[in-house]
């Protein structure tokens, strides 16, 4: 998407956000030259930043081939933002209660961008269960919790977000998109084949505040032997636990 030119100019500054923006999109640490060839300057230009940014603890530098990769640390300052911090804490111990009754871990999701992130999560009680990192990002429309989010907003919202999807995903069709959204508010959660993990279910539930969805509780739901909490059985107490997360928001 096309920006508008702004006032004033910070070059250093701009060098810098240039720098950790690639650092974030990348798959795999970056030496200096893709990195220089990345962001359009030479490594002159980028020198510089990068001790300081390092100094910082915001990069890392790897020691083997003197590739450079994203810390957690803008993850974490994010994480105080007071609306993130009171819904996480909100939500820890209904997730708790939560992957007790089911037997299954859970994990809760915010939007960021175009992605999602996952910002807590409780491991499964037994020994057998899918995890999914703090942190873990996926494309918002490729995910069920990211649907969801999609789901439960205000018409203009969605439509930017959607917008902001479309910038980076040219192959999203929106008319069908639109359409899956509303099946999803229709059911009051989604359900989707994992397309990470065979043989795992994920369901996705809203918490909301004032009507529109603020985060997404989802379950990477197995099925196992012998086990007596079925998926249905465990929609129903997912869609209890978020909209007990929602009456506390409120």
């Amino acid at each position: 998407m096309a920006k508008e030119p702004t006032k004033y100019r910070a070059p250093a500054l701009d060098k810098g956000l240039d720098i950790i923006e690639l650092l974030a999109a990348a798959p795999a640490a970056l030496s200096i030259a893709e990195i220089s060839e990345g962001v359009g300057r030479s490594r002159g230009e980028i020198f510089r930043m990068l001790q300081v940014l390092e100094e910082r603890d915001y990069i890392a530098r790897n020691e083997g081939d003197g590739s450079y990769a994203i810390t957690p640390r803008l993850f974490r300052l994010g994480m105080e933002q007071p609306p993130v911090k009171n819904v996480v804490e909100t939500a820890l111990p209904l997730m708790h209660r939560l992957a007790g009754e089911i037997e299954q871990s859970c994990h809760l999701v915010v939007p960021s961008g175009e992605q999602i992130v996952v910002v807590a999560r409780i491991d499964p009680p037994g020994d057998i269960g899918l995890v999914v990192r703090v942190g873990h990002r996926r494309p918002m429309a490729q995910a069920t919790s990211g649907l969801v989010l999609l789901a439960w907003q205000g018409d203009a919202v969605r439509d930017h977000w959607l917008d902001v999807v479309e910038a980076h995903d040219d192959s999203i069709e929106r008319k069908a998109l639109l359409r899956r959204l509303t099946k999803i508010r229709e059911k009051g959660y989604a359900s989707a084949p994992s397309h990470v993990v065979g043989g795992v279910t994920d369901l996705s539930a809203p918490i909301l505040e004032h009507g529109h969805a603020v985060c997404a509780l989802t379950v990477p739901f197995i099925a196992r032997e012998g086990s007596s909490i079925d998926m249905a059985m465990t929609v129903g107490t997912l869609c209890k636990a978020a909209a007990d997360i929602s009456a506390e928001l409120g």
